[in-house]
């Protein structure tokens, strides 16, 4: 479902670790760790970099990433039995 949408964004993350879980297992995207930065390999070779934000700074208190989907009661469905909190 969500390997295929064509997906938009970039943004950073306080651990790179957990972001790969989560963007690798929970939502099923294809993700590899380079140089220090993730990259979500998405639909229609639309890479998008997720990059460590330093420690020293206030992580963000939003992001966007933006999934268009054909029906979003499916979506949330198949993600919540991913456990995916809404």
């Amino acid at each position: 479902m969500f390997a295929d949408a064509k997906a938009f964004s970039g943004f950073s993350v306080d651990d790179l670790q957990v972001a790969a879980k989560f963007y690798g297992q929970s939502l099923g995207l294809r993700t590899s760790l380079a140089n220090g930065l993730l990259v979500l390999h998405l639909a229609g070779g639309r890479d998008t970099l997720v990059y460590p934000k330093g420690k020293a700074l206030v992580p963000a208190t939003f992001s966007i990433f933006n999934f268009p989907v054909g029906d979003i009661e499916a979506a949330v469905d198949v993600l919540a039995r991913r456990v995916v909190a809404f």
